[in-house]
């Protein structure tokens, strides 16, 4: 019996289709689901998001959180994933993706330097 996914996010919905099993990423840890799983609801972390479909390519998602609800009734198992972005492997642009992460450690390194540059003020003042 297959899960039926149904992964969605406040602008689009990313992928709609049948699986044999999903894995994700909770915040938690990963987390893996088959049909006939229990209820659950995951808070789901930064993280891929693997779809296995029979006889077809594993289909592999980034999520940037989110939630994950599964849902059994009448011998049909649901998972919705409410990610608050999501996209596809082939939809992702990886010059694009590798710029922002250059971007990003700059912040970080300029702002962790301000923050020393404030304490180390501080503590020369008081001594």
């Amino acid at each position: 019996m297959p899960v039926e996914v149904h992964l969605v996010t406040p602008e689009r919905e990313v992928w709609v289709g049948e699986a044999h099993q999903l894995t994700a990423r909770g915040v938690d840890g990963d987390v893996g689901i088959l049909a006939g799983h229990a209820p659950l609801l995951v808070q789901l972390a930064i993280g891929p998001l693997y779809i296995l479909r029979e006889g077809q390519p594993e289909l592999a998602v980034v999520v940037d959180g989110g939630f994950m609800h599964v849902a059994s009734r009448d011998g049909v198992t649901r998972v919705d994933v409410m990610a608050t972005h999501a996209e596809l492997a082939s939809e992702i642009d990886l010059e694009a993706a590798r710029r922002r992460l250059a971007a990003a450690q700059e912040r970080a390194g300029t702002a962790a330097e301000l923050e020393i540059a404030k304490a180390t003020a501080r503590i020369g003042l008081r001594g």
